[in-house]
């Protein structure tokens, strides 16, 4: 169920807040809480019921591992609990994610004719899987302390984060459904809320679905193009996936506040970052605090000296541009920005200071240019579209892309996406009043006219 479907604003949603906090209202709290995880198994099931076992199947071996894990006092028994988990879910996520990868590949290499499983990538099981990972090895440190199952699933299953995050942790979200000051209506945060979630609704279908128009035309068309529609096609690219994300950010954050609940900021304006370490501590910030978490600091984090600090940095986002799909192209995206970030490191060494116009124009240039191997079908796509930016390739045609530029949200995202506050931002200065009531009005006018619009499309980190 999309956030941005008419089924999901005017019927779930509003049933599903009118039912947890009545029931909260009537003392019925755990009863409350298991609506909410019934409801978010709903959600999840909506799109693909057939997919509501594996979910279901997933929270269950994870939360009986990770009690197993906990209650053993031996350590070596609690190392192997630990590795079963970790096999759990690394290889659900192999499978469904990466076994056609795979078998691709081996046919490839020994000229052999396996042929593909076609499996369909079910919604979020990168993000469940991942914050299942993090509770299993907290769980083996002894850092989680309640082991409740109507908690434990619907911190994995709570439908604003459930599909394309924000990533959580157990010690963020479980405390917070435990505490009964949260279940009952608050009123400010009502209101909070449905403004955040207007916020990025708007980002959503007014911004990113109609530059997702230009996108999608730019690359059907990659041979066509000429240097400044390949250009124009790139830029609207980072736009569009910055404000699709963002904005489904924005409206799981909101979501989550309708219910009193604090889901963590995913975004804080990337694009004003002055260096790619910067970028990534402002951009999808749950993954990269989950990368760095689980992944750089054990393979050793600054500690080894600078060779192996180097590496881990490399390594680390080689496995999250692995994470994100099944293709050559994002392992190539994960390991230029591992690059990037060693040799920004090694710069900073120099001591040579850098202006800041100068020093965020090359980040946003850097990351215009990886994300061409991000948002191509394959290695022939993304070579023939940064060959035609660079005019090394030059195609003859009368192929019209240019037109798409007079669209309004395609200047109105770069302004907003430079200069003006983000919805974060915006959102911490909430107080319910004349003048965001006014903004909410307007928002809510908006988003009515282009829910009705025939461009709807599904949210980009669906398919990661």
């Amino acid at each position: 169920m999309l956030f941005n479907s008419l089924e999901f604003i005017f019927v779930f949603l509003p049933l599903t807040l009118f039912l947890y906090f009545f029931l909260n209202h009537q003392g019925y709290f755990r009863s409350a809480r298991a609506l909410l995880f019934i409801a978010s198994l709903f959600f999840y099931g909506w799109w693909s019921p057939k997919y509501l076992v594996l979910i279901f199947v997933s929270i269950v071996v994870n939360y009986l591992i990770a009690r197993q894990t906990s209650r053993s006092e031996v350590k070596r028994t609690r190392k192997s609990w630990l590795i079963t988990g970790l096999i759990f879910n690394v290889g659900l996520l192999a499978y469904y994610k990466y076994a056609d990868f795979f078998i691709e590949n081996v046919n490839v290499v020994f000229s052999s004719d396996f042929n593909l499983l076609h499996i369909i990538l079910p919604l979020g099981i990168s993000f469940f899987t991942f914050q299942q990972i993090a509770y299993q090895v907290d769980a083996f440190k002894g850092v989680v302390k309640e082991f409740d199952f109507i908690h434990y699933g619907l911190f994995v299953s709570f439908f604003p984060q459930l599909v394309a995050g924000p990533i959580v942790h157990h010690r963020e979200m479980m405390p917070q459904f435990m505490d009964r000051s949260r279940s009952y209506i608050n009123w400010e945060n009502l209101a909070k809320g449905i403004f955040v979630f207007n916020m990025g609704l708007a980002k959503k279908i007014v911004i990113a679905d109609t530059l997702g128009k230009i996108v999608n035309k730019g690359y059907a068309n990659f041979d066509l193009l000429s240097q400044l529609q390949s250009w124009i096609t790139a830029l609207a690219y980072t736009m569009q996936l910055y404000f699709d994300f963002s904005g489904y950010s924005d409206m799981a954050i909101g979501l989550g506040l309708l219910f009193n609940i604090v889901i963590p900021v995913n975004f804080w304006s990337p694009h004003k970052a002055e260096g790619i370490q910067q970028f990534y501590r402002r951009w999808h910030i749950t993954l990269s605090s989950f990368l760095r978490e689980y992944i750089y600091i054990p393979l050793g984090g600054n500690r080894k000296g600078e060779l192996r600090t180097n590496l881990n940095l490399f390594l680390t986002f080689l496995i999250g541009g692995f994470w994100h799909g099944a293709n050559w192209t994002f392992v190539v995206w994960g390991a230029l920005n591992g690059l990037a970030l060693v040799v920004q490191r090694l710069f900073q060494k120099t001591k040579i200071g850098m202006p800041h116009v100068v020093a965020v124009a090359i980040t946003f240039l850097f990351v215009l240019l990886v994300r061409v191997f991000f948002r191509a079908e394959n290695f022939f796509v993304a070579t023939e579209v940064l060959q035609t930016m660079f005019g090394t390739v030059y195609h003859e045609s009368r192929f019209v892309l240019i037109d798409q530029l007079y669209d309004a949200p395609f200047w109105g995202a770069a302004v907003i996406l430079l200069f003006f506050p983000n919805t974060n931002e915006i959102g911490d200065r909430f107080t319910p009043g004349y003048r965001y009531t006014v903004m909410l009005v307007l928002l809510l006018m908006l988003n009515l006219t282009f829910l009705n619009s025939a461009v709807k499309n599904d949210f980009l980190y669906f398919d990661f």
